[in-house]
């Protein structure tokens, strides 16, 4: 069942906002991080794009997405950085499917990376979101791919992909064909540049971006930012290729 979205919410510390990208296809933006999380919906269940940066911001996805349809839930982790799966317990029990290194990668590096956004969130004076992530609880993804999966959905279905090393060497995307679609992860980002971490493959990154624009999304959704089409896609492909030394 889908509930039409008639408002969106203030953007505060805890809350986000809906934009409605297609039918049954949604972004909910936050102000913290500039984040993008992701619903798909079809007709016997949806799938979760990212859960959150903590439990308390898990569970205000979770709450939201209850406001848009009661069907069951799958969830999708996009890439092991804190922010794309901290708040996954709040989504438990369900299948959490991800790339086989995503899981590999949160089980090796989940406590540094709580660690190191802990002192930064303290240092930023902004204790309630040290303290949320400091109590968080860490769930790895249970369903493991390598290459590629299709979900279905009931009347549509969501195609999950690992496009290549770019943003991290386990990236995934999810594309909706009949929606025009694509939820980019952090192999996109819009109101920042894309951001060139220790374990980025810049090299690599702009091929990666290839296989998004090569499925012809109408609209793209990164991780940050509102989403883009695919010809802010091809001028951030360009700038990182530039960045690279490659070729755009």
């Amino acid at each position: 069942m889908i509930c039409a979205v008639t408002h969106e919410f203030t953007r505060t510390a805890t809350a986000g906002r809906w934009l409605q990208v297609a039918r049954g296809v949604f972004a909910r933006r936050y102000a913290e991080l500039d984040q993008t999380l992701g619903l798909i919906i079809g007709e016997r269940r949806c799938l979760v794009v990212d859960t959150g940066r903590d439990e308390v911001h898990g569970a205000e996805l979770a709450t939201a997405i209850r406001e848009l349809t009661d069907l069951p839930w799958t969830v999708v982790i996009t890439h092991a950085h804190f922010d794309h799966f901290f708040g996954t317990a709040a989504f438990l029990p369900c299948r959490v499917l991800a790339h086989a290194r995503c899981r590999e990668v949160i089980e090796s590096d989940a406590e540094p990376q709580r660690a190191e956004w802990v002192r930064r969130y303290n240092e930023q004076d902004k204790p309630e979101f040290a303290t949320r992530l400091a109590e968080a609880r860490v769930f790895a993804p249970d369903d493991l791919f390598t290459e590629r999966i299709e979900l279905d959905l009931g009347g549509r279905t969501a195609v999950v992909l690992h496009p290549g090393r770019g943003h991290t060497d386990h990236d995934v995307i999810v594309h909706v064909p009949d929606a025009g679609v694509l939820f980019a992860g952090d192999l996109v980002e819009q109101g920042a540049p894309p951001a060139v971490g220790p374990d980025a493959h810049l090299l690599d990154w702009p091929k990666a971006l290839d296989t998004v624009l090569v499925l012809r999304p109408d609209r793209i959704v990164p991780g940050h930012g509102e989403p883009v089409d695919r010809a802010f896609v091809a001028a951030q492909r360009a700038e990182l290729g530039a960045l690279g030394g490659t070729r755009a």
